[in-house]
């Protein structure tokens, strides 16, 4: 079992989930409308989302690495070039945060658990950032594709799920200090553009 390869999986995942996106901004919008406790039902329900795409993943990639290990290498490849394409697509955005602002009904924790779960496992672009981001990652040998896949879909929902809550316990303290920071806005956005970019390069040259 190769930890330094989980570490490297660990540290990328916090900064993905430190960087804004439709998901963590969702989250802070939610927890400033509605209340911390809102914001953490919106978590919940977009980190058990992300348990379907692991197990479509998991099952759907490890048949493919039985079948055919030159298949996988196109998986990978094609992983590489479409993360590329997301730091492009995020180099050619504007850097500037925009936050949702007040005038939404307070909908109940169960009714926010519920639409962030539906919300994550309706949206294919998971399945397929999985698809792209995961392959890279696995650890050993010796344990099972299914099983990697796994331990790698809940180091992700664990590392999300703690910078999430913190993002909706601290949602009034962060929307103030994006307000006040106007250059934070470049600064996360080169920081996933090196992210992205840093994964499909270890994707174009892993052996594994």
């Amino acid at each position: 079992m190769n930890y330094e390869i989980l570490l490297a999986f660990v540290i990328a995942t916090s900064a993905l989930a430190i960087s804004p996106g439709p998901d963590n901004i969702y989250v802070l919008t939610q927890s400033i409308v509605n209340g911390k406790k809102y914001g953490l039902a919106t978590v919940a329900g977009l980190i058990s989302g992300c348990l379907v795409h692991t197990t479509l993943l998991a099952f759907g990639v490890s048949a493919i690495i039985k079948a055919n290990a030159k298949i996988f290498f196109i998986i990978k490849i094609l992983g590489a070039v479409y993360l590329l394409h997301l730091a492009y697509k995020i180099y050619a955005s504007d850097a500037s945060l925009v936050l949702g602002k007040g005038g939404v009904p307070l909908k109940s924790t169960a009714s926010l658990f519920r639409q962030g779960f539906v919300m994550n496992v309706l949206n294919p672009k998971v399945t397929i950032f999985f698809l792209a981001f995961f392959p890279g990652f696995l650890f050993s040998d010796s344990l099972s594709t299914v099983f990697q896949f796994y331990v790698l879909g809940f180091l992700f929902m664990f590392v999300s799920a703690i910078i999430f809550s913190g993002i909706a316990v601290l949602s009034g303290t962060v929307s103030e200090f994006i307000t006040r920071n106007n250059n934070l806005g470049i600064f996360l956005k080169w920081m996933q553009i090196v992210v992205f970019v840093g994964i499909a390069i270890y994707l174009f040259l892993s052996d594994k």
